[in-house]
């Protein structure tokens, strides 16, 4: 399984963005998809999962009402719809495919990680 994420770049505080991850095909143990994202010093930090049938969402707290995730299994894409960005959402952006059990915001969850995409928010 492969993944590709897009959608990063620069953006003013209190703008959007829309991030992409793209799957090759489905995993059959991928019961989830997530955003983290890590910033530059800091560890990597869970933000979003959706599970396969995209019925349930898991949000961390400091991105709930402000991203949106969602995904359209024909496209085998994942979105996150990020909204009233703030300087402290920068960061790179990774998708990945596993999870446990939910929230579904342990890395060590997921088993196919896709390369990253930088979103910098300017204030």
């Amino acid at each position: 399984v492969q993944l590709q994420a897009s959608g990063g770049g620069l953006v003013q505080a209190g703008g959007s963005l829309r991030l992409s991850c793209a799957t090759s095909e489905r995993s059959t143990t991928s019961y989830a998809t997530g955003w983290f994202r890590q910033a530059p010093g800091k560890e990597r930090e869970f933000v979003a999962a959706v599970i396969w049938s995209g019925t349930l969402t898991y949000y961390s707290n400091s991105v709930k009402g402000r991203f949106t995730i969602s995904r359209d299994n024909g496209k085998n894409t994942v979105y996150l719809q990020m909204n009233s960005l703030k300087p402290e959402d920068t960061a790179v952006y990774y998708c990945a495919a596993g999870g446990w059990a939910p929230p579904y915001s342990d890395p060590r969850e997921y088993d196919y990680w896709g390369q990253g995409t930088k979103v910098t928010v300017s204030s």
